[in-house]
């Protein structure tokens, strides 16, 4: 198949885009923080990250949504550092930190593309990848000119800036945000991002306009669209409805969605008592319910067989 990234390529304006964005490094304003640092002379933001991206780990990942990872995995590439900074982050270790990281130029992050597509990995998926997209972009020229063909996966907090996603128009072929909070209140007091619930809604109009709904090809594989999650916060039921709502009424009721129960204590919630819970069972099949009455039928459940396949394929 011909990815989005290719076909730019092909005409050029995927090196335009990567200088574009390059240039936007100079005075950081790449997501809502514009934090405004000169990151081309090493002064850091929020996101702790310089001129290079800076990679915490990658291969092969299996415990994604199925459409994802198919029979060979996800070919998911840790980004180090993050602009939006939950307190109860699942990957805390690596998004509030970059101790351990790998800085990468251009080039090398290419060579990781490809040797995850030479492993079999179904796309590539850029996990938080919203203060990295100049330094994707560049990688992507290199990439697609060494024969990357697999499509790429924008796997983000949803914290994103519609003029920075507009640079990704035509490159991404999957936008897979997540949706975390509807209340200004939570987002402030969760992430200190006031602007989160108003950013989210932009991000997820810009994404469903550049991609449209998630298409699936006859092998069960994702090729291109969106796909939305939703972590479901203790105490927090009146905002998932709010989320699913705008879901449904304002992107499409085809929207593939997926409504995650995981949420556990985790990252820095000390001083946060509401957040010291997990989620019940009634609490997600609540939210499955709300999802159903709104008429979002693409709803992610995991099938405990596949995922038990792909483990022992993982560790074959």
């Amino acid at each position: 198949m011909t990815t989005r990234s290719q076909t730019l390529f092909a005409s050029g304006q995927l090196q335009q885009r990567a200088d574009q964005a390059h240039a936007l490094l100079n005075r950081c304003t790449l997501c809502p923080r514009k934090c405004a640092v000169n990151r081309l002379k090493g002064e850091h933001g929020l996101c702790k990250t310089g001129e290079k991206a800076l990679v915490a780990s990658y291969g092969p990942h299996f415990g994604e949504e199925q459409p994802l990872v198919g029979s060979k995995g996800s070919g998911t590439i840790f980004f180090a550092g993050c602009s939006l900074l939950c307190c109860f982050c699942q990957n805390f270790d690596i998004s509030h930190t970059t101790d351990g990281s790998q800085a990468v130029d251009d080039q090398a992050l290419a060579a990781i593309m490809i040797e995850l597509q030479n492993r079999g990995c179904h796309n590539i998926n850029l996990v938080t990848p919203s203060h990295v997209v100049p330094q994707i972009l560049a990688a992507l020229v290199h990439a697609s000119a060494n024969g990357l063909q697999i499509p790429i996966v924008y796997n983000c907090s949803g914290y994103d800036s519609v003029e920075t996603l507009a640079l990704l128009d035509g490159v991404i072929d999957i936008y897979m945000p997540d949706f975390k909070f509807w209340e200004i209140a939570t987002s402030n007091r969760w992430a200190k991002a006031p602007d989160y619930p108003q950013r989210a809604r932009e991000s997820l109009r810009s994404m469903h306009q550049q991609v449209g709904d998630l298409q699936i090809n006859d092998q069960g594989l994702a090729t291109s669209g969106l796909l939305v999650r939703h972590l479901l916060m203790p105490g927090k039921e009146q905002e998932t409805e709010e989320i699913l709502a705008f879901i449904a009424n304002q992107i499409s009721r085809n929207t593939y969605v997926n409504i995650m129960d995981q949420y556990h204590p985790c990252g820095d919630t000390t001083h946060f008592p509401e957040l010291q819970h997990t989620i019940t069972t009634k609490h997600y099949h609540q939210a499955l319910a709300a999802a159903h009455a709104l008429g979002l039928h693409r709803l992610d459940q995991r099938d405990l067989s596949d995922l038990l396949r792909n483990l022992i394929f993982q560790q074959k």
